[in-house]
């Protein structure tokens, strides 16, 4: 009986021409004279703590007939929970299974603009995630939708980047992502018969995959109005007006949890968080200000929170606090920055996330999600954010940290956050030749 052991291999740019025509799925080789090192500790796709590094002296020999059988796919699947442990971490990349019962594209055929879709994802125990492709992924997974006679139940999604944003998790396709519906791999098999054996409902007559419509630019009272009459849904909108006053009674920060980003409860002795139930959470200051906005048809309450204002004052929360912090008070009661109350009386053009909370009664506040710049285009519409009691991080309103416009990584050139890391960030000491024939698959 044979163990099966997964690793990670890796191979410089300038080598893989030589090597591509090697790594087929699912073909099984015998290597020799590639280099073992410790496998870094961010973006690892195995568990594995070492990996294999191919040379210019590394041999692939085929096996036309395997002597042992190894396994054709390896997956490391986890759940929300552990979704939520690995967010933000940047040390592992890990897949999912499960329902898709969503999908949100803005691909089309005009030129210029940029791809993207929201996939809603229904793991075990009916938690739900969302998953964000971009550019070419978002359009093969729109094209494979498009083509299919009816929509997939099931999908597999390989190598995934989870973030934590505004309190909320979302996964991040990575350029080593691939995506698998319903039959096409063996977990993706077994959860599909498992969800046909338990299936009681009545199949849906909507198409899964749905487009998003343009922004619309409302004024104020139409806004109102469209929130008493339609049905809850989320949607955004734009809109111009005042600032008539600061509600600064509310304050202008809270202290929230750096993980999450909800606001941390006060003790005795310590911060708690009740969302990650830690008695000890480390705090950080966060901006939330509601404002006054009115224009020529009726004023309303809109609330910023800390990415917007991050980017339109260029200064986080916790550096104006410490300009304004008196030693050992609550920095929830500081003074508002002047640079706050510069705000009042300017006309701002701001983009508004309206979703099912604005259909409550308890809610009457609307949440921007970003603030235009003169001459700025209207955008498009945004992809991941919270609602109006969540934290939005991202000053670009909303959108997952996966590519800038040069297509690097969020995290800047060096930390390649858009995938596997680099063969720079092994040790060099750590390398060790070895001439020893070893059987592999490629998955």
């Amino acid at each position: 009986m044979y163990q099966a052991t997964m690793m990670q291999a890796t191979i410089y740019a300038n080598r893989l021409s030589r090597f591509r025509s090697k790594l087929a799925a699912g073909t099984m080789y015998t290597i020799s004279g590639y280099d073992v090192a410790r496998c870094a500790q961010n973006f690892r796709l195995t568990d594995s703590p070492l990996m294999i590094r191919i040379n210019d002296s590394t041999a692939f020999d085929e096996l036309a007939e395997p002597v042992s059988p190894l396994p054709e796919e390896g997956s490391r699947f986890r759940d929300q929970s552990e979704l939520i442990g690995l967010a933000n971490t940047s040390t592992q990349l890990p897949d999912i299974v499960g329902e898709i019962i969503a999908v949100k594209s803005n691909v089309s055929d005009t030129p210029g603009e940029k791809s993207r879709l929201m996939a809603t994802i229904k793991l075990d125990k009916d938690s739900t995630v969302t998953l964000s492709l971009f550019e070419s992924q978002a359009e093969a997974f729109h094209k494979r939708l498009e083509d299919m006679h009816g929509d997939p139940r099931v999908v597999v999604a390989t190598s995934i980047n989870p973030k934590m944003i505004g309190g909320g998790l979302f996964l991040n396709a990575t350029s080593g992502t691939h995506v698998y519906f319903d039959k096409e791999t063996k977990p993706g098999e077994d959860y599909f018969y498992k969800l046909v054996a338990r299936d009681n409902r009545v199949p849906s007559a909507a198409p899964l995959l749905k487009g998003y419509a343009k922004v619309e630019t409302l004024t104020i009272s139409e806004l109102i109005s469209f929130v008493a009459s339609a049905q809850p849904q989320d949607i955004d909108f734009v809109c111009t007006g005042r600032v008539v006053r600061l509600d600064v009674d509310k304050g202008w920060c809270y202290v929230a949890c750096a993980k999450c980003s909800k606001k941390l409860q006060r003790t005795v002795s310590a911060l708690e968080c009740v969302r990650c139930s830690n008695p000890n959470a480390v705090g950080v200051l966060r901006y939330r200000l509601e404002l006054a906005i009115a224009d020529s048809t009726a004023e309303g309450t809109f609330v910023c929170f800390d990415g917007v204002m991050t980017k339109l004052h260029n200064l986080r929360a916790s550096e104006a606090g410490q300009m304004l912090a008196v030693q050992g008070g609550n920095p929830e009661d500081m003074i508002v920055p002047p640079f706050i109350n510069d705000m009042e009386g300017k006309t701002l053009t701001f983009q508004v996330r309206v979703s099912a909370f604005n259909f409550t009664a308890h809610h009457q506040t609307f949440t921007i999600t970003r603030i235009l710049k003169e001459h700025e285009r209207i955008p498009a519409p945004d992809f991941v954010g919270g609602n109006d009691e969540d934290d939005n991080n991202l000053g670009g309103g909303g959108h997952v940290p996966v590519r800038n416009d040069s297509g690097e990584g969020s995290s800047g050139p060096d930390k390649k956050a858009d995938g596997p890391p680099a063969d720079t960030a092994v040790e060099k000491s750590s390398r060790s030749s070895t001439s020893a024939a070893k059987k592999a698959r490629v998955v």
